[in-house]
């Protein structure tokens, strides 16, 4: 189910109703947007082209190695194409070890993007087994292209500063820290993740 922006509010109003500090700054900036992506390999493939560089070189590497492989593609064609190929396309040796990681591991079936693991860490655990994903990668995955509402990228640096401003911290929590008093927004960390990142982007705070 898709964390919609139903989804997200209803979990913003939950949070609210039991914490004073959230209500506030919700009044202050609103509801963030629903931030959407699809589910499957080719979600975690982009993000594997997109490390590390600018949006439009990644736009860039995607459109070409999808005039390579042809729209539709799957696993299966990225494996066949060689070095120099997908070298032509933009993809580092570094980039193609990740993108082959996570071919070999779909075709094997030890990432299964159609039936992740219900548990929240035990879908983490499978998703950082390809290469180049480490556990912020997976969890934007499963925020995103799962909608699961109780994920916290509590290693994300815009979350660590929002939350920093939103409950007025006099230093940013590092990860540890931030996971710690996440824990109170369970089990809606999700949509207050995304409300962190709306309130941090917010000019006019």
């Amino acid at each position: 189910m898709a964390l919609t922006a139903h989804r997200i509010q209803t979990g913003l109003d939950a949070l609210a109703a039991k914490d004073p500090r959230v209500a506030e700054q919700l009044e202050r900036v609103g509801y963030p947007e629903a931030r959407l992506r699809d589910r499957g390999y080719k979600t975690l493939l982009r993000t594997i082209v997109g490390q590390q560089v600018s949006v439009a070189a990644a736009t860039s590497m995607w459109n070409k190695l999808e005039a390579e492989l042809g729209p539709d593609f799957t696993t299966a064609c990225l494996l066949k194409r060689d070095f120099d190929t997908l070298r032509a396309c933009g993809l580092s040796r570094q980039k193609q070890g990740y993108a082959r990681s996570l071919c070999e591991l779909v075709e094997a079936g030890a990432v299964n993007f159609e039936s992740m693991p219900d548990d929240d860490e035990d879908a983490i655990a499978q998703l950082t087994q390809i290469k180049g994903i480490g556990r912020w990668s997976a969890e934007i995955y499963l925020l995103f292209a799962e909608g699961r509402a109780d994920i916290w990228p509590a290693g994300d640096l815009a979350v660590q500063e929002g939350v920093k401003r939103l409950l007025q911290l006099e230093d940013r929590p590092n990860e540890k820290e931030l996971r710690a008093i996440g824990a109170q927004w369970s089990p809606h960390r999700g949509p207050m993740a995304i409300f962190t990142w709306h309130y941090y982007a917010n000019p006019a705070l």
